[in-house]
C-alpha cells in the first residue's frame, strides 16, 4: 500500500508542477525520487547497487527463490525492499539501487558517503557488456519518461550502437565514472562485498553462497541450489514469457514477445559486445576501459 501511495503523490506533485519548464520538473521528479531512495536506504538492513543492465535482476531472482526456500515463504515473487521481510521477520528488508537519484535529495555529489554505514553488495559488470546491454534497454524497453530523466537520447532516435556506447550522458563513459566513484569509496565502506557478473557466470552457486553469507542469512545448500536452477537464463525467459512476476510490473515482462532483444533477460553473454561493433570499433572501445577505469574490479582498467 506504502509503494502505491508513495507513486500516486509523487504524480500529484509532478501535474502540480505542470507549467515549470521542462529542466526544473526534471530537476524535481529526481529529487522527488532521490528521497524515496533515502528512505528505503535509512530503513534497509542491505542494500544491493549495480549501474543498471549490469545483472541486478538474475542477482534478485536467485536471492528472492533463495529466501523464499530457505525461510519457507508463500508465493512466487521478487523481492521488493520489505515485501519478504513483511512474511517473516527474519528476512533482511533489501534495498535494490542503481544510485540514479539518492544524490539528488541529499546533495552528496560525486561521493557515495551515504552508503558507508549500510551493508552494501556493490554487483559490477564489464564495462563494455553493460553499455551493450543499455543500448537495448533504450532501444526496445525504456520508456520515454525515463529517458528523459536519466539524459539518454530522446525517444525514437536514431542511434547507433557505437554511437551510444560512446556518448558521454549515457553511454560508456558515465559507466566508467560511476564505477570509479564507486572505487574510490570502497576503502571508505565499513560493510561491502563486490560482486562481479562475470563469476556469477562461471559459478553462480559459490557467488550466491557468498551473498547470502554476506546478507547474514542462513547458508541452505540445498536452497542455494534450486535458487541457481531457478534463475537459470532458460528459465528466465520462461518465467519472463509467461509474466511469473507481474507484481514487478516491467522490470519482468518482455516489451514484444516476437523481439529476443525487448526480453529482460537478453544474452547474458560474457564478452558478447564485440558481435556489435567493428574491430576498429571495439579497439576504441577496449582503450578507453584501458585508460579510464580503476583497476580494483579486474577489467583491465589504468593502474
Amino acid at each position: 500500500m506504502y509503494n502505491v501511495w508513495k507513486t500516486i503523490s509523487r504524480q500529484v506533485v509532478l501535474a502540480l508542477a505542470f507549467f515549470l519548464p521542462a529542466e526544473r520538473k526534471i530537476r524535481l521528479e529526481r529529487w522527488l525520487r532521490g528521497r524515496e531512495e533515502a528512505r528505503k536506504l535509512r530503513l534497509a538492513d542491505a542494500v544491493i547497487v549495480s549501474y543498471g543492465k549490469a545483472g541486478r535482476t538474475w542477482l534478485r531472482v536467485m536471492i528472492s527463490r533463495y529466501l523464499t526456500l530457505a525461510y519457507g515463504l508463500r508465493g512466487e515473487r521478487l523481492i521488493g525492499f520489505d515485501n519478504f521481510h513483511r512474511q517473516d521477520r527474519r528476512v533482511p528488508k533489501l534495498f535494490f539501487t542503481h544510485d540514479n537519484y539518492l544524490r539528488d535529495y541529499t546533495g552528496a555529489g560525486e561521493s557515495r558517503r551515504d552508503f558507508r554505514d549500510k551493508k552494501v553488495v556493490l554487483l559490477v559488470r564489464s564495462p563494455q557488456d553493460t553499455a551493450v546491454s543499455q543500448y537495448f534497454q533504450w532501444k526496445f524497453r525504456m520508456r520515454a519518461r525515463k529517458k528523459n530523466l536519466n539524459d539518454y537520447p530522446e525517444h525514437g532516435a536514431d542511434v547507433s550502437a557505437y554511437d551510444f556506447v560512446m556518448r558521454d550522458a549515457s553511454g560508456l563513459p558515465k559507466i566508467l565514472r560511476f564505477m570509479n566513484a564507486w572505487a574510490d569509496e570502497l576503502p571508505q565502506m565499513k560493510d561491502v562485498l563486490v560482486v562481479r557478473y562475470e563469476d556469477m557466470r562461471a559459478d553462480p552457486q559459490a557467488t550466491l553462497h557468498r551473498v547470502v553469507r554476506f546478507l547474514g542469512c542462513p547458508d541452505d545448500d540445498t536452497a542455494v541450489k534450486s535458487a541457481v536452477e531457478y534463475a537459470s537464463v532458460e528459465n528466465m525467459r520462461k518465467l519472463e514469457t509467461k509474466r511469473t512476476f507481474w507484481l514487478a510490473g516491467s522490470r519482468m515482462k518482455a516489451k514484444d514477445q516476437s523481439n529476443p532483444d525487448s526480453f529482460k533477460v537478453r544474452r547474458a553473454k560474457v564478452g558478447g559486445y564485440r558481435d556489435y561493433f567493428s574491430d576498429d570499433e571495439a579497439a576504441k572501445i577496449d582503450a578507453l576501459v584501458r585508460e579510464q577505469l580503476a583497476p580494483v574490479y579486474g577489467y583491465g582498467g589504468s593502474a
